[in-house]
């Protein structure tokens, strides 16, 4: 055989082997999942990030025909579940619920033990709910104008409930700060309930509080709210109006929900659960679900959920900057 036609042959089964590897692939994307799919939850049960990742494991379960296994790996704000879901295999069977820390982690500490920005793949983004500003009930301070106008008059004398540094609660009052150039002295708790309950006995002045946490109270009579962070009222709360209708345009914090994957899971996989699940927050039990716990719909593609990460990163490492909020 002469040395022509034996590269011919050589070349030939070099392309073959490659176009049987590129059919092979695409076979494997197509069965996607062949046995059952982890997804993460860096908070313990209860929250509604755990209930969102419930009800996709459900409706996914359902479409693709394997399982969907939650697994709640809370720890360090997070940063534990987190790091696994960042250090799984790219193949698709491992998945991870992302949220507000997800931003807002890699600027309080600089000891992650993953990238923020590199480590994962986009997949869609469930939902949002805003924060309410809140006083008691029987507070001196019945608006948001009174609220700025105590607070410019005697700077600093003012305090304020935080659930912890780094919390939607904490960063919402220091972009509030910043934005109508007041100054109020934070008090941080170890979770929400404490600091209700001292907002509620008259040690706190005011908070910021997650809308399905803080409505309640309101409806109760136990606490006012004086503005929502939405970008628009909440369809349950419409006489609370958002702060950016008070005079602070482009005033909106949202505690958001999400799904990630590893970084180089490939995109026809991310793609395919993309579609499953925006199927799925169409659906009449999800509305239902969502809506009750005070969580708006978003869904969408993995480029929208990109644009709103870079999005919020951008705003959150501002904030964080001009508080000057140190690092662990």
């Amino acid at each position: 055989m002469g040395y022509l036609l034996k590269t011919r042959l050589f070349l030939l089964c070099i392309f073959l082997f490659g176009l049987s590897g590129q059919i092979s692939f695409a076979q494997n994307v197509d069965l996607y999942p062949e046995k059952s799919v982890r997804i993460i939850v860096p908070y313990p049960p209860g929250g509604f990030n755990d209930t969102m990742a419930r009800i996709f494991s459900r409706k996914l379960q359902t479409a693709l025909g394997q399982s969907f296994i939650v697994d709640n790996k809370p720890g360090a704000g997070t940063i534990l579940g987190t790091d696994l879901g960042a250090k799984a295999p790219a193949d698709g069977y491992t998945l991870l619920v992302a949220g507000f820390p997800l931003v807002v982690n890699q600027y309080l500490s600089n000891k992650l033990p993953y990238d923020s920005k590199k480590d994962f793949s986009p997949i869609i983004l469930g939902g949002q709910t805003p924060n309410l500003l809140l006083v008691r009930s029987d507070s001196p301070i019945k608006s948001l104008g009174d609220l700025i106008a105590a607070a410019k008059a005697s700077p600093g004398k003012l305090n304020y409930g935080s659930s912890g540094s780094g919390t939607s609660q904490h960063l919402s009052m220091e972009y509030f700060k910043n934005v109508t150039g007041t100054n109020l002295s934070q008090i941080p708790y170890k979770g929400s309930a404490p600091m209700v309950s001292d907002l509620l006995g008259g040690q706190l002045d005011v908070m910021f509080d997650n809308f399905p946490n803080g409505l309640p109270h309101v409806k109760a009579g136990k606490m006012r709210a004086l503005g929502v962070t939405s970008a628009h009222r909440m369809p349950s709360a419409p006489d609370i109006p958002t702060l950016a209708e008070q005079g602070y345009p482009g005033f909106e914090v949202s505690v958001w929900y999400g799904l990630v994957a590893p970084a180089n899971v490939p995109k026809s996989i991310l793609t395919k659960i993309n579609i499953e699940l925006n199927k799925a927050l169409k659906s009449e039990d999800v509305k239902e679900n969502f809506s009750a716990q005070g969580v708006s719909i978003l869904g969408g593609s993995i480029e929208d959920f990109n644009k709103f990460f870079l999005a919020q990163d951008a705003k959150w490492s501002n904030v964080i900057s001009k508080a000057g909020i140190k690092s662990e």
